[in-house]
């Protein structure tokens, strides 16, 4: 779920319907975008990788999604260049929900 502030300043978040309830994901401030080619891309490719390493936890699935996705708003080029380290520390990022790259 993109909010445009601008071209370069974005919101960014998620929802996931797991068949009984529907999931949000924290909404992230991206103030500085790169690039936002690969966005869904890796959005989905985060969600793959989340239901199957975190299985039984959706929202954090879902939250890992958002997190990579959010991350690859930061790189040039279509490719998520970024690591399960990365995604993992921004998940876990202030209460602000700033990128800091």
């Amino acid at each position: 779920m993109r909010g445009s502030i601008s071209a370069s300043h974005n919101t960014w978040s998620g929802v996931l319907y797991n068949g009984q309830n529907l999931l949000n994901s924290p909404t992230y401030q991206i103030t500085h975008i790169i690039d936002r080619v690969g966005g869904g891309d890796s959005f989905m490719g985060g969600l793959i990788y989340g239901l199957i390493t975190y299985q039984g936890d959706d929202q954090k699935a879902l939250n890992f999604a958002v997190a990579a996705s959010c991350l690859k708003h930061t790189i040039y080029g279509d490719a998520n260049l970024v690591s399960v380290s990365e995604v993992e520390t921004l998940m876990k990022g202030d209460s602000s929900g700033r990128v800091s790259r």
